[in-house]
């Protein structure tokens, strides 16, 4: 019974990280558009308090509830190569969480210095990695 309610608490910390991932690039998309002080300063302030007030504590929350998963069930390594495939898939996340971080910083400063653009593209990531996960758990091609 334990081990339901950690996965629940795991899936929901998952979608409200997820829901970070998405929406920060969105942000990042507007601010990079933005021309005016106060717009700048604005998208600035809630990008800071989506990362670290909701993305930052989801993404600990998901790697706790995770880590404590696979504890009580480490026979899942022996379950097939999708769980490393997907652990690998999580490394990267947790790498594009961190450049999500960067640019928070870099727009707080006033240094950034690429497009509306790239951001629309940069947005696809989490989305890809999220479709590649979902099938690693659900599928279990390998």
């Amino acid at each position: 019974m334990l081990y339901l309610w950690i996965k629940a608490f795991h899936i929901v910390s998952i979608v409200c990280w997820f829901a970070g991932l998405f929406y920060l690039p969105r942000l990042f998309v507007y601010h990079a558009q933005s021309e005016d002080t106060v717009s700048k300063e604005r998208f600035s302030i809630m990008e800071r308090k989506l990362y670290r007030g909701i993305m930052g504590p989801a993404m600990v929350a998901s790697l706790v509830f995770g880590i404590w998963l696979i504890a009580l069930n480490p026979a899942i390594f022996k379950s097939g190569a999708w769980i490393h495939a997907k652990l690998s898939l999580v490394v990267l996340l947790i790498g594009y969480h961190h450049m999500c971080g960067a640019q928070v910083k870099r727009f707080a400063r006033g240094e950034n210095t690429r497009s509306h653009v790239f951001y629309r593209w940069f947005n696809e990531v989490p989305v890809l990695i999220l479709l590649a996960i979902v099938i690693l758990v659900v599928v279990k091609p390998f």
